[in-house]
Order: C-alpha cells, then structure tokens, then sequence
C-alpha cells in the first residue's frame, strides 16, 4: 500500500465517521421536531396533496436514506440527496418557489459526505491508483 493509498483509506474514514455522525443529528433532529408535533400541534394534519408529497420526500426519504447510508454508503447517501432534490421540487411546482434558509439542506448533507466517502474509499481500493 503507497502512501497515497493509505491516505486516501483515512480521509475516507474520517468523511464517513462525519457523516455518521452528522446523520445522527439529523435525524436526532427531525426526530425531535416529529415528536414536538406529536405532543404539541402547531398545525393541523398533512393534508393536501403538497404536503403529503413534501414529507414523503423530506423528512422521511431523507432520513431512510440516511440510515441506508450506514451500510450502504452510494445507495443512501443517492436517497437522501435524492429526497432533497425531490423535496425542493415539489415545493417549487406546487409553491413557485424554493424553501429559504439552509436548513434542508443541512439535515440532508451527510447524504453528499456518505456519497464523498463512498468515492474516496473507491479510489484508494481501485488499481488505478496505484503506481
């Protein structure tokens, strides 16, 4: 193993234990908004189809997909920024416009760190990058 194959494992290491844990937040997180909701409505059920849409997209396909990344790091971390992208686009056709504020964003961006790490530890493992 080259130098460059040794840090190329660690970075990848290091990317994937940030994004775990960044995606324990997250959906500690949404979690805990769900159950505030649950003990304290602030509105009433989802029940227009906007909204139904909505979360099936954001927070439930994002946090499925967070979990997914755990051992699956391409395949959740592809739900989750999938569920996003769908999430804003949803919004922007029923809405005419985007969410503000980097919040979605944030719950969702372990997503991109498990796919980061997921082509970082590829690299180091492909014979390519050996010489």
């Amino acid at each position: 193993m080259t130098r460059s194959d040794t840090k190329l494992n660690t970075a990848a290491l290091v990317i994937r234990w940030i994004a775990r844990v960044w995606s324990l937040f997250s959906i500690g997180f949404v979690l805990l908004v769900l159950v505030g909701e649950l003990v304290s409505p602030h509105a009433a059920l989802p029940s227009s189809l906007r909204d139904i849409v909505g979360m099936f997209f954001f927070p439930f396909g994002v946090c499925v997909g967070l979990v997914l990344a755990w051992k699956w790091e391409a395949l959740g971390g592809l739900i989750a920024l999938g569920s996003l992208v769908a999430f804003y686009f949803t919004l922007y056709i029923f809405d005419g416009r985007f969410p503000r504020g980097p919040f979605f964003a944030l719950v969702a961006a372990p997503g991109a760190l498990f796919l980061i790490g997921k082509i970082v530890s590829s690299r180091a493992a492909s014979p390519s990058s050996r010489r």
